[in-house]
Formats: structure tokens, sequence, C-alpha cells
């Protein structure tokens, strides 16, 4: 067992403690070749071919959570531990995970490696620049919008400009007076006036390609169908129209292959591509995830934030384009969050409250009817804290006994793969014997976009009416008219409601969902539908991160 005082040491101690396998070795244990490695130091590698049978022998788990709240509820940390105990039961397991953003890095949430002792390594260089992937997409999607502005510049006095353009430019930083903003300004030498603005990359149709392309072609094929804005007589103009869609796959050559790294007990984790699920579509790249079933008994694998977001995009989006089915899907919880949407404020809630506790579980309890309803069995998993208590705990056990959903306490974060043996056993006893159905997606692409909102406004948020802006009714008509109406849609809205009110916790019903506007990907393949005031540009927090961060001698300090 560890000790209590390795357990209050911090993310980056720990990680800095763990002796680290070469990353051959790693590979190695999968079957990949050292010559299909591209080193990225000794720990960190791109594998730049897929193995050699297209067979996928493994299974595959997914991991969701109840709606967060703002301290995060450890569905990394519990993605982690559940491929941690596997493998301590002697399974082989892979992990497969999205990268970090540096936006949150520096901003309110901190780091994406997971925690404590369940954790990815090495978490300094994965949270910092990893591999360049985010470059390369930031790099490729800006490269359009100045190629993009180049054409309506070279054409301003011709009938072949553009009546509207519609890519914006990201940047991977939370940076909210970007969102808005005019280009073109200071005379014709600097180009033509144009209203854009910024979304953070992981918001960019380029980073969900990245994460949807099941090869090079397939890349270079959605990369031509984005949809840069509308010509004069109201078609769409295309990145083909545009002839460059072959110099922006060729900057994404090597950003396509998954990154391999380990864990602090040396389980192989593919980490590769990195949409937030509340403004994108919330899953880690397809190539990764093939890889991993390629390679293992078991993949473990996220999807972002709340089920109501990260796993129904999982269901919706990626598994509708790829085939996948996981075999079963953990729900993680924690006592802190139950407590916060029963009403308890979130200062507070890690003192005991039965009656906030016994009121916060509805939304547990709605959570898990939406992942049964797409024929999914559901294992809770509670992440497990110091300050928990037995009553709490034992509450939540029994509401899972009654309800006859499989639940398990795990404390990964403290004691790594020892932690999470009681809950991987739990999810292996759960396949053999109350495996999954076949999935169901929750709505027909081909009845409409406007008809897939109003379905999973209704069925997974609980919601009255859907109320469409002018803007969002004219992009429906627009998808009518311009083909796009069958493509399935990615619902960008808060984390922390059911609702598109942040403050609305719990399991509201009745609701409206207010869309303001829907913006064709129709390179990635899918509809973003923006509601609320969610925003694809985050803002900073009035303490950001970055404030207790620094490096001295060449330490880093205060990343976790």
């Amino acid at each position: 067992m560890r000790s209590n005082s390795i357990e209050m040491k911090s993310d980056i101690e720990i990680a800095r403690e763990t002796p680290l396998k070469s990353i051959a070795e790693i590979a190695e244990a999968l079957g990949i070749a050292a010559e299909h490695l591209h080193p990225y130091g000794h720990h960190m590698a791109k594998v730049k071919s897929s193995t050699a049978s297209p067979d996928l022998k493994g299974k595959l788990i997914l991991v969701t959570s109840m709606s967060p709240t703002k301290t995060g509820n450890g569905k990394t940390v519990t993605t982690v531990s559940i491929a941690l105990g596997l493998h301590a039961l002697g399974k082989q397991c892979t992990v497969v995970l999205r990268e970090p953003s540096m936006g949150p890095v520096f901003g309110m949430k901190g780091g994406a490696a997971g925690g404590g002792h369940a954790q990815v390594l090495p978490m300094e260089d994965i949270n910092l620049h990893f591999t360049g992937d985010f470059h390369a997409v930031t790099s490729a999607h800006n490269t359009i919008a100045a190629l993009l502005e180049n054409y309506q510049y070279r054409n301003r006095n011709s009938d072949k400009a553009l009546k509207e353009l519609t890519w914006k430019r990201v940047l991977d930083v939370n940076d909210r007076a970007l969102r808005n903003i005019v280009t073109g300004l200071g005379g014709s030498a600097n180009g033509t006036p144009n209203e854009s603005g910024f979304d953070i990359t992981a918001a960019s149709e380029i980073m969900a390609i990245l994460c949807l392309a099941r090869d090079a072609n397939d890349l270079r094929n959605r990369i031509d169908n984005i949809t840069l804005g509308y010509t004069m007589d109201g078609n769409l103009f295309s990145v083909k129209d545009l002839g460059i869609g072959g110099a922006i796959a060729m900057m994404l050559k090597d950003a396509l292959f998954p990154n391999l790294v380990q864990t602090t007990e040396h389980t192989p984790a593919f980490i590769h591509g990195g949409p937030f699920a509340n403004i994108a579509h919330g899953c880690n790249s397809l190539a990764a995830t093939l890889m991993a079933l390629q390679c293992s008994d078991f993949a473990v694998t996220e999807a972002g934030f709340g089920a109501d977001l990260g796993a129904e995009k999982f269901f919706n989006i990626k598994c509708r384009a790829s085939g996948l089915e996981p075999a079963l899907t953990v729900i993680v919880v924690t006592l802190q969050a139950l407590k916060v949407h029963g009403g308890k404020p979130e200062a507070d809630a890690k003192s005991a409250d039965l009656d906030a506790l016994e009121s916060g579980i509805l939304n547990l309890s709605r959570h898990i009817e939406n992942i049964s309803a797409f024929g999914q069995q559901v294992v809770v998993a509670l992440n497990r804290f110091p300050f928990d208590t037995e009553a709490e705990i034992r509450y939540v056990s029994e509401w899972c006994k009654e309800s006859e959903v499989p639940f398990a306490i795990h404390s990964g974060h403290a004691t790594g793969g020892e932690g999470a043996t009681v809950l991987a056993n739990v999810i292996l006893n759960t396949l053999q014997y109350q495996p999954s159905d076949p999935l169901k997606f929750s709505y027909d692409t081909e009845q409409g976009i406007e008809h897939a909102v109003r379905t999973i406004a209704e069925r997974i948020y609980r919601a009255g009416d859907v109320q469409f802006s002018d803007k969002a009714k004219l992009a429906l008509k627009r998808s009518i008219r311009q083909g796009w109406n069958s493509l399935p849609v990615c619902i960008a809205k808060t984390q922390y409601s059911f609702s598109d009110d942040p403050s609305r916790y719990g399991a509201p019903e009745g609701h409206i969902l207010h869309v303001r506007d829907i913006v064709p990907n129709t390179g990635a393949g899918f509809a973003v539908v923006i509601a609320g005031e969610i925003m694809r540009m985050p803002g900073l927090p009035a303490l950001p991160a970055a404030m207790g961060m620094d490096i001295q001698n060449g330490e880093i300090h205060g990343l976790s």
C-alpha cells in the first residue's frame, strides 16, 4: 500500500518520481514494431503505421460522467484508473485519451493528463506542446483563412468575389477579446474589410476532421469538403473550390498519426486529438481508437464533460461515422458533484449532506436513463475523495443496487491500479453477464437537422421546446437548399446543466433550448448547433492557472 505522505504529493511530483520505460518497450507490448515509431525523445512517439491486422480484437469501454461542476469529476483519472485496474488483474489494456489544450491548462481547468497515481506520462510534455498536433491544426486552419482572404482580395472587383466568408481563425489560447474582430482594415493594400473572429483550436473543424478521418485519403477528401463561405448566387464555396486541399492535408501529414505514451504503471496510452465536448464533438481520434482496439483486449476511452454532451456525440457522431459500439459505458460520479446538483453551494460541497445527495442523485439518474436508451449497459464509478463519508457512499451504493445498476468505488488517484481493481472486476463481470444491446442512435439523420435538435433536446435534455433564432432559421433553410440537412448534429452548450443555462443544476425539465446559430462542418460531417450563451472561444477566469506557474533552473512548478 502507498503511504499517506505519497498520497499528499502533487501530480507533478508523482510524475517526476515515476520511472518510465522506453517508448520502444511500450510499443513492443502492443505488438508495434520499432520501425513504425517516430520517437519524440525517449518516452513519446507517433505510430506511423497501423497494425498488420485490420481486425478489432478488443472491447471498447467508454467513460463519461454525470454533469460536472467547476471542480471537475475526475473522468480522466477514472479512465486511467480503469486501465490500471484491468492491467493489475492481468488484462491487456490500452488507454485512449484526447490531448490537452493549453487554453484550459493556463486558464481554469489545468492539465488533462489525469492526476495522482492515475496519470499519463510524461505529464509536463503532454500538457505543454506535446508532439505539436495542436500547432499543426492551428497552422492549417489559419492558412485556409489567409488563402481565403487572399482569394477575396484578388477577386474583390469581379463576379468571383464571395458574398459571405464563414471561415474564422483559431488559437489555442483562451482569449475573449478575439471572439469578434474585423480584418482588412488600413486601406486596400491590407485586404478587404470583413467581420471575423477566433475560436479556440479545440473547436476547429480541422481538429474534428483529424479526429474522424480513417486515413490520409479520408483526411484529404474531408478537407476538400469544408465550407468556407457563399458565392454571390448563394452557392457553397469550399476548400476544393479554393484549390488548396492538398496543401492543407500536407500540413497535417504527421499530426494524423496517433501519439503513444504510458501511464504511471506503464500501461500503454494513445493520446490523440483534442476537441472539447461542450463546443465540439469531444472525442479522441478514430485512428487512435482503432489502433488500440487492434492491439489490446480492452481499450478504455473517454468522452468529454457530462453524458449529455460527450457521450451523446460519441454515439450519434463518432459511432455513426465509424461503426464502433462500446461494450459498456461507465458513468463517473463524485459525492461533491451530486450534492452541488442537489442544491448545496459548491464551496460547501465537501461537507456531509444526505439531503442534498438525495436531491442531486436525480442528475445521475437522468444520465443513466439517457445512456440506457442508446442500448448501453451502464456501470457507475464513484471517484472517491479523502473527505467522503461512509454514510454518503453507502447511500449511493444502495441507490444503485435498488436501481439495478452495477456500482463500484475507486481510489485510483491515491493508490493507482490497486485502488481500481474492484471497479475493474465489476466491469469484467458486467461485460460477461450484462452485455450492452446493439447501439441505437437518437435520431435518423434523413429527417433533418431540426428534427435531430428537437429529438436531443426532448430525449436527452428533457426540454419542453426549442426556439431557433432568426439566424438559426436562416441556417436551417440554407441546409435544405445547399444539401447539408442530413448531417448529424453537434450541439454546443454549457456543460454544467441539462439546459442551456449553466446555473440550472440537477435534472431540470420543460425548459427551452435556445439555438443561436447552426454552422455546417461539411468536412467533418456534422452541423454545429450553438445553444444558449456558450462561446467557442473561452475566456480566462479572474485568477488564471498561469499565475501559479513558474520555471526555475529548468524545473516547472505549479502545473497540475
